[in-house]
């Protein structure tokens, strides 16, 4: 009886004992809804949609971002440029300010989507004197994925970039769209490919709607992400003749074909 009785003391000595520490340990802090990022990049080449925005120099880009758990997410992201300045005399603009909200959610069997706006600002003295219109712009946009793919369009809700329709040359672009289609494959080990294609359709000008395309391979080497790709498309940017991706055509600036074939080196980093 004395046996059993001691053993039935240690018992619960070391019960009320175990009590007291699990009641001493803090309970862990539930994990935030709130996740900030930033992310800077040097890439040499800026090119968008397939269409150089820095006439073929060097660009210094980055941004921040903020995503909520529910799918709510903003962000900013800022590149210098040259274009606006290399086709409108009365610019002084030096730089691209993108401002978006959206939100991003999950289907059955994989599938995913994405929904936001997206504007297009470039600060400075902006007015293209021959036709009255600005290059700042703003898109609605919607995104399907699967696994590795994903499928975009992009609807502009004003003038798109500055482009004037054919006829009177005062607007009418509302209502472009461009529809891409990206693959992105996990190679492993920090290597990821890439592939894109994708159609521009600028409304009420017909002769600058255009296709392009890009392959491109990044590795992950730690400290940062090394990229490297080629981009081309079949923009008509013929200065001989004067079409509408003959860029540079403000006084006192080289004249270049803005949609010719590109390779493109990068180093990003997540912050």
């Amino acid at each position: 009886m004395k046996k059993t009785s001691l053993a039935v003391s240690l018992a619960v000595l070391s019960l009320s004992v175990s009590s007291v520490a699990s009641a001493a340990e803090p309970e862990a802090a539930p994990a935030s809804p709130h996740t900030f990022t930033g992310n800077v990049a040097a890439v040499s080449n800026y090119v968008f949609r397939g269409i150089t925005q820095s006439g073929g120099d060097p660009a210094i880009q980055g941004g921040f971002d903020y995503s909520h758990a529910s799918g709510l997410y903003a962000g900013t992201w800022a590149s210098n440029v040259s274009w606006v300045t290399d086709n409108i005399s009365t610019a002084s603009n030096s730089y691209e300010l993108d401002l978006y909200a959206g939100y991003k959610g999950s289907l059955p069997a994989d599938f995913g989507y994405d929904l936001g706006v997206l504007t297009y600002i470039y600060p400075g003295s902006r007015t293209d004197g021959g036709t009255g219109l600005k290059p700042d712009s703003t898109e609605i946009y919607g995104a399907l994925t699967y696994k590795w793919l994903t499928v975009k369009y992009s609807y502009s809700v004003t003038e798109l970039f500055g482009w004037a329709d054919t006829g009177t040359l005062t607007g009418k672009t509302k209502g472009s769209g461009y529809l891409d289609a990206t693959l992105t494959y996990d190679m492993g080990n920090g290597v990821t490919l890439m592939g894109h294609a994708g159609h521009q359709k600028i409304n009420g000008r017909s002769s600058a709607s255009y296709s392009d395309y890009k392959i491109g391979v990044t590795k992950d080497i730690g400290f940062g992400v090394l990229g490297l790709a080629a981009t081309s498309t079949d923009a008509d940017g013929s200065c001989s003749a004067g079409q509408d991706y003959c860029w540079g055509i403000a006084p006192g600036k080289k004249t270049y074909n803005a949609g010719k074939s590109a390779f493109i080196v990068s180093f990003s980093k997540t912050l």
